[in-house]
């Protein structure tokens, strides 16, 4: 046999294999979420309807139960979480909402390359702009007033628990439809001095309601900030160490962020800081909370945890802002909440 037929077999045979690879891991994840849209007993009823952010008494967020539609954006009365959930035929990955304008992240794996984007949404949740994500969604905020919307995505790694991960955050202005492709492009000062450095990343922003200020988490030389940011003057300024993923209240006084504990069994814990006197209060959850957690009102934060330690799926809990009651369950089989 030439050397040259050789070369051909073995290369024939390689690309068979690769082929077989490829189908067996399409068969795989195809019989997952088959199994994954299977109702199971205790599910919550879902229906198919329309879905609207104008109204002031629904509760909006990502539908996890199992069924036809796991991933659609849904709603439920404010006043009574777990009653039936209205779905519409919009899936997202992450989703947020505020004043009539809504974010959703989306996220279509592939055998080669994994499409990733963001939909500006109208108040009837229908796309307004599309644009491509440079990797895979996690975090998405929409400003008060509905002005800016802001997406964080795992450009490299798959956590924040991991060793090695790199974020990418994006701001975008509503109005002009201006991109501000990665906050890392901001000016930074850290501790009172101008700071610099290749392994910024930032993520979990969060809008005050003056349309400028926003609070996010800055990492840097293995090292967590909440940094107080103006989007005008494209700046961030650290405030303390040791806060991720913040949250800001409604009346603007205090943020809910997950802290680094690293205890034998939680790597975080969900704590309230008083941005006046950066007093940190330890909520009465104890279990780890990998969310950007959402308020539901001044009183009470909302987040979502795996449930019954599934991976891919979650029920979204509540507790008290003030570090006393105990967590309960909110809604079952739910994500990215956002009270309307």
């Amino acid at each position: 046999m030439t050397s040259l037929r050789r070369r051909l077999l073995v290369l024939v045979a390689a690309v068979l294999a690769l082929a077989g690879v490829a189908t067996g891991m399409v068969l795989h994840a195809a019989d997952r979420a088959e199994r994954a849209d299977r109702p199971r007993p205790g599910d919550p009823a879902v229906v198919a309807g329309k879905v609207t952010l104008r109204h002031a008494d629904r509760l909006v967020f990502v539908n996890g139960a199992a069924g036809p539609y796991r991933k659609a954006v849904a709603s439920v009365p404010s006043a009574a979480p777990g009653d039936g959930r209205v779905a519409s035929d919009l899936e997202c990955v992450r989703f947020h909402a505020a004043a009539g304008t809504g974010v959703c992240l989306q996220s279509d794996p592939g055998v080669l390359k994994q499409s990733n984007r963001a939909l500006l949404l109208d108040s009837d949740l229908r796309t307004k702009r599309t644009f491509a994500l440079a990797g895979t969604p996690s975090r998405a905020r929409v400003s008060p007033s509905g002005r800016f919307a802001a997406w964080t995505v795992f450009v490299s790694g798959e956590s924040y628990a991991s060793a090695f991960f790199s974020t990418r955050t994006s701001i975008l202005d509503t109005r002009t439809m201006r991109l501000i492709p990665s906050l890392e492009t901001f000016s930074i000062v850290l501790d009172g001095k101008p700071y610099r450095a290749a392994d910024v990343n930032f993520w979990g922003v969060t809008f005050a309601t003056d349309d400028d200020t926003f609070y996010a988490t800055l990492n840097t030389a293995d090292t967590t900030y909440l940094v107080r940011g103006s989007v005008s003057g494209r700046s961030v300024t650290t405030l303390t160490e040791n806060v991720e993923c913040p949250s800001l209240s409604p009346d603007g006084t205090r943020v809910v962020y997950k802290k680094r504990v690293l205890s034998r069994t939680n790597l975080w814990r969900e704590h309230v800081l008083d941005l006046r006197s950066l007093r940190e209060t330890p909520l009465a959850e104890r279990r780890s909370v990998d969310d950007q957690a959402t308020w539901l009102d001044d009183d009470t934060v909302v987040y979502a945890l795996p449930t019954n330690g599934e991976v891919g799926s979650s029920d979204l809990w509540s507790v008290p802002a003030d570090g006393t009651g105990s967590p309960r369950r909110l809604i079952t089989g739910a994500s990215s909440p956002a009270p309307l």
